[in-house]
C-alpha cells in the first residue's frame, strides 16, 4: 500500500454503512472504528484501500466492498434496490468520490460513454447485448484488471479523459489492451490517430443525402467507391454488400491486419431514422493468401 497516497487527501467523513462506523477520505481509503465496548478486531483502526478482488476487481473490506462506502458517506444512501455503483472511468480501484455514482444499470449504459464503448466493443451493440449479456462476441477488455489501481486526483482525471478519448476513437489502443498509458496525461496512441484521422474521413461512404430510400442510398453510395470504414490506421474495404430490406443490409469487408494475418468482417448496416448503425456480426482471421493480397493491393490503389 502507497502511504503517500493514502494520507494525500483534501476531505474526510464519518459515515456509517451496515451497522459499522467509518472515516472515509476523497481518496478512496477507508477507517473502520471500533465498536464502542468491544475489542479491536484485526481491521478495526487502520487506514486501508482494500483487499483487492481477484475474481471481480473491485477493493473488498471484510464482507463488503470499499465503493459502497465511500459512496454512502460522500453521495449519500443507496436511492433503491434498482441502483449500483458505476465507476465512471471503470477503473474498478479508483474509489476516489467523484469517480462514483449510484446509477440503473440501463443508466450505466446510457449515460456512460465509456461504459457505452466497451459494450459496443465486446458485443457488436447494444442490442446483442441485451438479447444475451452472458455472450460477447468480441473483446477480452473487461477482464483485464492489470491496469486498474489507486489513483492520484491528477491520474483519476487523465483516466477519464484518455478513455472518454478512446470511446470517441472508438477502437482500443494496439496490443488490443489497456496498460498503465491510461494514467498518464498525454497518450501517444491517440495523437497518433488523431493526427492520422484528421486526414482521412472517418466513414467516407456515408451519404450526405438520404432520400426516401435510405439504404439503397447507402449502396449507390458504397457503389462509388470500395472503402466501408476508414478511421485511423484502419481500413476496411468492401468486397460483398446486399439489400436484406429497406432499412437494412449486409456488408462483408476485408482488413488487412499484419504480414500474417487479415480479417474479414461481416456488419449489418441499418437505418433507425436518424443515423446509419454499423453492427458488426461476425469477423473471421485468414492467413494472406495471394488473391486477398491482389484484392488489398488493387483497393490500396
Amino acid at each position: 500500500m502507497d502511504d503517500n497516497l493514502i494520507n494525500t487527501f483534501n476531505r474526510e467523513i464519518k459515515c456509517e454503512y451496515r451497522d459499522e462506523e467509518y472515516l472515509v477520505r476523497d481518496n478512496g481509503a477507508i477507517f473502520r472504528l471500533k465498536k464502542k465496548g468491544k475489542r479491536n478486531r484485526p481491521l478495526d483502526e487502520k487506514w486501508t484501500f482494500g483487499r483487492p478482488d481477484k475474481q471481480h476487481g473491485y477493493f473488498n473490506f471484510s464482507s463488503v466492498t470499499v465503493h459502497r462506502i465511500v459512496a454512502t458517506a460522500f453521495h449519500g444512501k443507496q436511492p433503491s434496490e434498482k441502483h449500483i455503483i458505476d465507476h465512471i472511468d471503470t477503473n474498478k480501484k479508483n474509489n476516489r468520490p467523484e469517480n462514483l455514482w449510484w446509477i440503473t444499470r440501463l443508466e450505466n449504459i446510457l449515460l456512460n460513454p465509456i461504459t457505452l464503448s466497451r459494450i459496443i466493443f465486446k458485443y457488436g451493440s447494444i442490442d446483442y447485448f441485451l438479447a444475451n449479456p452472458a455472450k460477447p462476441i468480441d473483446g477480452e477488455l473487461e477482464q483485464n484488471y492489470d491496469w486498474m489501481r489507486t489513483v492520484t486526483k491528477e491520474e483519476s482525471k487523465n483516466t477519464r479523459k484518455n478513455l472518454i478519448n478512446w470511446s470517441k476513437v472508438g477502437k482500443i489502443p494496439k496490443g488490443g489492451q489497456l496498460g498503465e498509458w491510461i494514467h498518464t496525461k498525454l497518450n501517444p496512441d491517440f495523437v497518433q490517430s488523431n493526427t492520422i484521422s484528421q486526414k482521412k474521413p472517418k466513414n467516407p461512404n456515408i451519404p450526405k443525402i438520404i432520400g426516401e430510400n435510405p439504404i439503397q442510398t447507402y449502396y449507390d453510395n458504397l457503389n462509388k467507391g470500395d472503402i466501408l470504414f476508414c478511421q485511423d490506421e484502419e481500413i476496411h474495404f468492401v468486397l460483398e454488400k446486399e439489400i436484406t430490406n429497406s432499412l437494412q443490409m449486409k456488408v462483408t469487408a476485408i482488413q488487412d491486419l499484419s504480414e500474417s494475418h487479415i480479417a474479414i468482417w461481416v456488419y449489418e448496416i441499418t437505418y433507425n431514422g436518424r443515423f446509419y448503425e454499423h453492427i458488426r456480426r461476425d469477423v473471421f482471421y485468414r492467413k494472406p493468401t495471394e488473391d486477398y493480397r491482389n484484392i488489398l493491393e488493387l483497393f490500396s490503389k
